[in-house]
C-alpha cells in the first residue's frame, strides 16, 4: 500500500499575501482523493518528533532554542516565519512523517510526505521557511537503527539543499546530489557531494539531459540502499521564485526518471514534496499531484 504522511497541522496559518503557498498542503490530498488516485486509508497522521529525534541531525542547543521558542530575532528573520508553538509542532510532525514514511518505504518500496523537503535547515540554523530538516533527520534515523548503510539524497528543488549539504558535509554514509539554480537562493551555497548549478532560463531538454547524464552514474558510484527524494516543483516556468523555464511535461519526466532508477536498482525511496511558488495555486497542486500519479502507475498501487 502507498502510505502518505499528512497532518492538519501541516496547514499553518500565514499572513494574507505571504509568498509561501501553505494552502497547497490542504489541496493536494483533496485533489488526490477527488481524482481517485488514492483512498483515505493511504493517509496516516504522524506524531510529534521528540527533542532527541530532532537532535539526530541538528545541534542540541539550536533544537532547544526551537522547542523553547527562544531563537534569536536574527535567526527568526532568516527562517521567514514568526516563531510560535504551532509552527514548531508543524515541523515536528513533518519530521516524524518523513521518518515513518522511510519505514513504510522499506516495506512498500516508496512513500510520500505531503509536506517536508525542508532542506534549508542546517545543523545549527534554519532558513528559507525551514526549521528542522525532515529528510536529514530521517536519514540519520535509518543509519542509527542500521536500517540503511548508504543513503542517496536527490534534491531537485530549484533551490540548493544547503542545509542538507551542511548536515552531511563530513558524513560519508550520505551522498547529497543537487540540481539547482546557480543564481537563485540561497545566495551563499554549501557544497553537496555533487552540485549541478544551472543558469536562469534553462529549458526542458538541457535540464533532462543533465539529469540523465549524471544521476545513473551516481547510483552506480554510491550504490545506495535507500533514497530520499526532494521533489520540489519550483522548477516550473510558472514559478515566481524559480527562474527556470521547465514545462509540466519535463517535471513529469524528471519524476518518472528518478522513480524508474529506484525501481530498477530495487532501492526504496521516500519522497518529500519541497517547494512550489507558481502564481496560480492550481499549477502547484497539479504538479505535486502528478508526482503521486507517476508513483501509483509505476509501482502498481
Amino acid at each position: 500500500m502507498l502510505k502518505i504522511a499528512f497532518h492538519p497541522e501541516y496547514i499553518h496559518p500565514v499572513r494574507e499575501g505571504h509568498r509561501f503557498p501553505m494552502e497547497k498542503y490542504e489541496l493536494i490530498p483533496l485533489q488526490l482523493l477527488h481524482e481517485g488516485v488514492v483512498r483515505k486509508e493511504n493517509f496516516f497522521e504522524p506524531a510529534l518528533a521528540s527533542f532527541e529525534t530532532a537532535c539526530l541531525a541538528h545541534d542540541p542547543i539550536y533544537v532547544r532554542d526551537i522547542f523553547d521558542l527562544t531563537l534569536n530575532a536574527k535567526m527568526i528573520r532568516r527562517i521567514g516565519f514568526p516563531l510560535t508553538k504551532s509552527l514548531v509542532d508543524r515541523e515536528r510532525y513533518l519530521v516524524d512523517g518523513t521518518i515513518q514514511c522511510a519505514l513504510y518505504a522499506l516495506k512498500y518500496n516508496i512513500s510520500f510526505n505531503i509536506a517536508g523537503g525542508t532542506h534549508h535547515a542546517g545543523y545549527d540554523f534554519g532558513e528559507g521557511f525551514c526549521l528542522l530538516n525532515d529528510q536529514a533527520v530521517a536519514a540519520r534515523y535509518l543509519l542509527n537503527k542500521q536500517l540503511a548503510n548508504r543513503i542517496l539524497i536527490i534534491d531537485l528543488d530549484v533551490h540548493q539543499g544547503n542545509g542538507t549539504a551542511h548536515i552531511f558535509r563530513d558524513d560519508n554514509r550520505v551522498f547529497t546530489y543537487s540540481i539547482h539554480g546557480d543564481k537563485n537562493f540561497p545566495f551563499i551555497k554549501e557544497q553537496s557531494d555533487l552540485d549541478i548549478p544551472v543558469a536562469d532560463g534553462l529549458e526542458d531538454d538541457v535540464y533532462l539531459q543533465l539529469l540523465g547524464d549524471s544521476l545513473p552514474l551516481i547510483f552506480k558510484k554510491v550504490k545506495p540502499d535507500f533514497v530520499f527524494y526532494q521533489a520540489g516543483v519550483d522548477i516550473l516556468a510558472t514559478d515566481k521564485l524559480g527562474k527556470l523555464k521547465l514545462s509540466p511535461e519535463a517535471c513529469r519526466m524528471r519524476d518518472e526518471f528518478v522513480f524508474t532508477l529506484c525501481m530498477t536498482n530495487k532501492i526504496p525511496v521516500q519522497v518529500s514534496m519541497g517547494g512550489g511558488y507558481s502564481m496560480h495555486i492550481r499549477d502547484i497542486v497539479n504538479a505535486h499531484c502528478q508526482t503521486f500519479k507517476i508513483a501509483v502507475d509505476l509501482y502498481n498501487f
